[in-house]
């Protein structure tokens, strides 16, 4: 693994406009010298690195998903400040197998050892376009005769397929929230609209503040009043059940599905780290993670549970304590072990590693000067040296 300067193609940000990546100057902000998508830098990694890496992540996701049988088996939905009302619903999510469609893992990597899990973003994972889309046709202008860690677009495709056999009938409806002034979220929602129609599905386009509830027929409908049987939605669960209609929407799971399901609020919920580190202790791809406070460590950063974009996050170091501003943490926080990112140049990036159903997919990467990625870092490419 090792840290390239290339050339900016001319039009670069004209050519990211019209592959999706629209909201690259609006979603980050303002004053910065450094753009959001960062072409002139990008990352080289070898094929056994990648290979590597693939199997890291599988195997994370398989603890995962034994985590959370462990968390229903267990009824452990206190650690994760769940409301007592949800676990059955949520037991009965998971006992099913309610589908689901893709995440992406947090994790520090430099080159040199295991992938460590910083965490898990399996509810409402964002940076698929740049991920998906644009780091490919970058690579295909500028490095042609190079490889990428990415089939992200086809096995969003090929899972949409294994998914439409377990669908009620009637379009997927596909919600965004108006309380996204960027424009990130609808560009996402509309990319893996369109993935689900490449998979030969039909699908609606509907903001989340639209959706209305049928009291005579008890279902939720659209504004044509169409019966939403299936929703893909980027609104997190937490939202979805601090929300006047959220009993209604935990109640409908089975009569409806949505995508990701209520089981994934365990996976997306920062809680997950203390109990993959209670499982398996020691495990190459964890660090040290515990509910009740730091114990014994020295160095540790304390993360809410429901902590979004590096929001509300406090280092603690021998050489003091350092944080960010947030309005996160109401439901309490985990504290894992702090190892600092690996110095590139002295840009300290992030690998987000996509998967989608239970396969490794592909990878981004953020990057920033800082200790923690926010919404102030870059996405910077990759390519795979052949």
């Amino acid at each position: 693994m090792r840290r390239e300067r290339s050339t900016p193609r001319d039009g670069w940000e004209k050519i990211i406009e019209s592959q999706g990546l629209a909201f690259h100057a609006s979603a980050h902000p303002t004053g910065l010298t450094r753009p959001y998508w960062d072409e002139s830098v990008h990352y080289v990694f070898s094929m056994d690195e990648v290979l590597s890496l693939e199997a890291q992540v599988e195997e994370l996701h398989r603890m995962c998903l034994a985590a959370v049988d462990h968390v229903v088996t267990h009824e452990r939905y206190a650690d994760f400040a769940l409301p007592a009302w949800v676990a059955p619903h949520l037991a009965r999510s998971w006992e099913r197998r309610d589908p689901h469609l893709y995440g992406r893992f947090d994790l520090r990597y430099d080159g040199t050892g295991p992938a460590k899990l910083l965490e898990y973003n399996a509810d409402t994972p964002t940076s698929l376009v740049e991920s998906a889309i644009v780091q490919w046709f970058w690579l295909r202008d500028v490095f042609p005769d190079d490889d990428q860690w990415n089939s992200i677009h086809e096995r969003l495709i090929d899972r949409w397929r294994e998914i439409a056999p377990m669908l009620p009938t009637g379009p997927v409806h596909f919600a965004w929230t108006a309380m996204d002034e960027t424009g990130e979220e609808a560009m996402t929602l509309a990319y893996l609209q369109e993935t689900a129609q490449l998979a030969e599905l039909d699908t609606v386009a509907v903001a989340m503040e639209d959706i209305g509830w049928d009291s005579l027929n008890l279902r939720f409908v659209d504004m044509e009043r169409r019966v939403i049987r299936t929703l893909f939605k980027l609104y997190p669960w937490e939202w979805a059940l601090a929300d006047p209609f959220g009993g209604r929407a935990v109640r409908q799971q089975g009569s409806m599905i949505w995508i990701e399901p209520l089981w994934k609020m365990l996976l997306s919920n920062k809680a997950l780290l203390a109990i993959l580190w209670e499982l398996y202790p020691g495990h190459p791809n964890l660090l040290p993670a515990y509910l009740d406070g730091p114990r014994d460590m020295s160095s540790y950063i304390s993360k809410p549970l429901l902590g979004r974009e590096g929001a509300s996050i406090r280092v603690v170091t021998p050489d003091g304590v350092t944080g960010t501003s947030g309005d996160y943490g109401a439901e309490g926080f985990v504290h894992q072990e702090f190892v600092p990112l690996p110095d590139f140049d002295g840009q300290h990036p992030v690998l987000g590693a996509w998967i989608v159903q239970d396969e490794a997919a592909g990878l981004g990467i953020r990057e920033t000067a800082g200790l923690i990625t926010d919404d102030s870092s870059s996405f910077v490419p990759h390519r795979v040296s052949i």
